[in-house]
Order: structure tokens, then C-alpha cells, then sequence
């Protein structure tokens, strides 16, 4: 017989400024690949199946919440807000109070919102390895180094949380003293191994970057395999948002953003700049910028045509039309 394991909730950690990012923009918000970091977050969570989400907001608040509720996650996903930030331990325990109290235990696992490189099948098999183990608290580690994502039996780290907390209410406590506390219960806590990469937060423009870079190789190869050819990887632009079919073509210097769509055996020819465009099977383009515009199938456009927005290619007339 198969074991039977507790549910899953989450709790993401978004409630940082980011005051070294230099921006009015709250941290959770800034962009990888056409998609808010705190997206590409409850997206790889998603993956894990979990009953409820909730979101640990701080600095923008209410802006963090509406970007998300528009996205329409089939996701029950809550939010509550740390005024004051009082580091980790404090956010997760705020995030624990919004969790349902009919439930009678279950896992959560707690991530970072700007750890926007993490998979949702790493984080399926952390929580596979923490839920086979019987561990009160399993810790993601990359290297050497705490990777600062968690997998916690709930109905051992809330004691835990409220032994912080009126302990020292003069000191932010981390995540990490919640582990002592239940080590020094007895509780042996147990350990995952992830990627550097995906281990990577991001703090600052320049980790901004690197992040941007790894998701857009990440991108690139994804749609190599499911059977795009593209011609120049290191010069592809592909928003995580946009849809390919087989045997697309595309060309050095393109950019694809936003909800683009391109057709089957379609070209798409050298500096080509696409934002929610729809490219009709087999149509051919040559250094076009287009934005919310329609191609026909096997329609030829270019080279260095800019299409208004709304503008509609009819398709290729059949030969001897």
C-alpha cells in the first residue's frame, strides 16, 4: 500500500524592499524573460500541487497583490502583509496564521520570492525526500551554503516559531534558528541538494542579469527540443510567455515578447521584433517590428517593416489565384 502523506501549503517571502536593486519597484515585481520574478516563483510551486499559497508582502503591498490576483492562478493563493521587517522567522509565521486551521498538519514549504530560477521539479523532489524521511524540517543546500528554501512539518515549526519570537523580541531571527530550535528538541533536520543556479537570489541589478541570462538559455533549450531551430541561441530573446509550434525558424537578433504566437514552419527572419503578435503557419519575416498584429499563413513581410498596432496581413493567396 502506498504511504499516505500529509498535505502541502506554501508560504513565498516577498515582503523585502530591495533597496540595492535602486528602483521604486518593489523586488518580487522586477522582470526575467517577460515575468515578475514572485511569478516565475509561484509558478515552479504550482508544480508541487499544494492546497494554498500564501504571499508574505511588505514594501508595495498592495501592488505585489494586484500583479499577482490578475494573473488568475488556479491557485488559491492569500496574502498578508509584514509592516515591519523583523527578518524570516517573523514573515513565516505571519504566513503560518493565514493557513487553515481545520487542517489537522501538513508540510510547507517556504521559498523566497527572489529565487526566480528555482524548478518546480526541484522542489517536487524536495518535497518527495522530505515527506519519505519523517524530517521535522528539511533545508535546501547548494554546495556548501543554505540555499534559504525549507520544507517544515507545520505542528513542529509553529511552536518553534512562537519560541523565537518570545525569546528575544529585540532580534529578528531567520528561518535557520527555527531549524536549532527543533534540533535542539531532538528533531534531526535533513538536507536537499539543489543547483547553484537555481540557489541564486537575486538582490541587485547585476544578479538581475545573471538571472535574466541563465532563464533565456533555460528558454532557448526548452524550445530546441520540442523542435524550434534557432539559428543563434546567445542572440534569442523568447519571452517565457510566448508559444512556438515545430519547425519555427528563428533567425539571429530576434526578440519575441509578451503573448507573441508563431505558426508552424514559420520564418522568422534577423532582427525581428515581435510583442503580442500571432504569425500564421509557414509566413515568412524579415527584419519586422510588429506589436499586436496579425500575420496571415504563408504571408511575407519585411525586410524593415514596422506594422502598426492592430495592423492584419491577410495570408498568401494558393499559387495560380
Amino acid at each position: 500500500m502506498a504511504a499516505e502523506f500529509l498535505p502541502l501549503s506554501a508560504v513565498v517571502l516577498a515582503a523585502g524592499r530591495g533597496a540595492r536593486m535602486r528602483s521604486g519597484r518593489p523586488k518580487p515585481l522586477h522582470d526575467l524573460c517577460g515575468r515578475a520574478m514572485l511569478l516565475h516563483v509561484i509558478d515552479a510551486l504550482a508544480a508541487t500541487g499544494p492546497r494554498q499559497i500564501t504571499v508574505v508582502v511588505g514594501y508595495g503591498a498592495e501592488e505585489v497583490a494586484k500583479h499577482v490576483t490578475e494573473e488568475a492562478f488556479d491557485l488559491r493563493i492569500d496574502f498578508v502583509e509584514q509592516p515591519v521587517p523583523r527578518g524570516t522567522a517573523d514573515a513565516a509565521a505571519l504566513g503560518l496564521s493565514t493557513l487553515d486551521g481545520d487542517v489537522d498538519d501538513e508540510d510547507v514549504l517556504v521559498v523566497p520570492a527572489d529565487m526566480p530560477l528555482i524548478r518546480g521539479q526541484t522542489l517536487r523532489a524536495m518535497t518527495a525526500q522530505h515527506r519519505r524521511s519523517g524530517s521535522a524540517a528539511t533545508v535546501a543546500v547548494a554546495g556548501a551554503e543554505n540555499a534559504e528554501i525549507y520544507c517544515f512539518r507545520r505542528s513542529l515549526l509553529s511552536p518553534a516559531l512562537h519560541r523565537l519570537a518570545a525569546g528575544d523580541s529585540g532580534r529578528e531571527h531567520s528561518l535557520d534558528d527555527a531549524v536549532a530550535v527543533l534540533t535542539a528538541a531532538g528533531h534531526d533536520p535533513g538536507s536537499f541538494a539543489i543547483g547553484e543556479a537555481e540557489a541564486q537570489g537575486v538582490d541587485d541589478r547585476e544578479q538581475l542579469a545573471f538571472a535574466e541570462a541563465e532563464m533565456r538559455q533555460r528558454v532557448n533549450r526548452d524550445w530546441m527540443v520540442a523542435g524550434v531551430r534557432i539559428m543563434a541561441p546567445h542572440s534569442a530573446y523568447i519571452d517565457v510567455s510566448v508559444k512556438l509550434a515545430p519547425d519555427v525558424v528563428i533567425h539571429p537578433g530576434v526578440v519575441l515578447r509578451g503573448h507573441t504566437v508563431v505558426g508552424e514552419g514559420a520564418v522568422i527572419g534577423p532582427h525581428t521584433h515581435l510583442a503580442d503578435c500571432v504569425v500564421g503557419p509557414r509566413a515568412v519575416l524579415e527584419a519586422v517590428s510588429a506589436t499586436d498584429a496579425e500575420i496571415g499563413e504563408g504571408a511575407h513581410v519585411g525586410a524593415y517593416i514596422t506594422l502598426a498596432p492592430g495592423a492584419h496581413v491577410p495570408p498568401a493567396l494558393p499559387e495560380g489565384d
